[in-house]
Parts: C-alpha cells; sequence; structure tokens
C-alpha cells in the first residue's frame, strides 16, 4: 500500500534530486523509496542482499559477448 509523505528540503537539494530523477529515469519518490528501505538494516545485511540500484542493473549483460579484454580496452581508451 503506498502513502503519501510530504518532505521538507532545502530548495537546492530539490533541485538536485529533480535533476537526478531526470537523467534516471526515476521518479523522486522512488529515489526517496529506494534510500528509505536500506535505512535500519544492519550492516550485515548490505553484504547479503543487493541494493536498489544493483538490482535494477540484474540482467543488463544477459547474451552479452563482452569480454574482460574488451572491458579494459574500453577502460584504456576511456582514460586516455
Amino acid at each position: 500500500m503506498s502513502s503519501k509523505l510530504t518532505l521538507r528540503m532545502d530548495e537546492e537539494l530539490i533541485r538536485r534530486a529533480k535533476q537526478y530523477s531526470s537523467e534516471t529515469g526515476k521518479s523522486v519518490s522512488r529515489i526517496v523509496g529506494d534510500y528509505f528501505s536500506l535505512i535500519g538494516r544492519d550492516h550485515a545485511d548490505y553484504s547479503k542482499e543487493n541494493t536498489p540500484v544493483v538490482r535494477s542493473l540484474r540482467g543488463a549483460l544477459k547474451n552479452a559477448k563482452v569480454s574482460e579484454k574488451d572491458y579494459w580496452s574500453y577502460i584504456e581508451k576511456k582514460h586516455s
């Protein structure tokens, strides 16, 4: 069940949150919800369960034909 929550924040923080939301395609509510889902967990829980960002990336390279050599080639080009 979803409920409405009103937050009061600094205007600059809100602007940056909206910018991040636009860049990532996630709503501000989802970003805040993802963060809240991490609150109160023990440190040990972080190693057992993936973060929301990691979960969203799961399967992104499924059936991709990318090797470790390709990765290092990309890194060399990126930083040269």
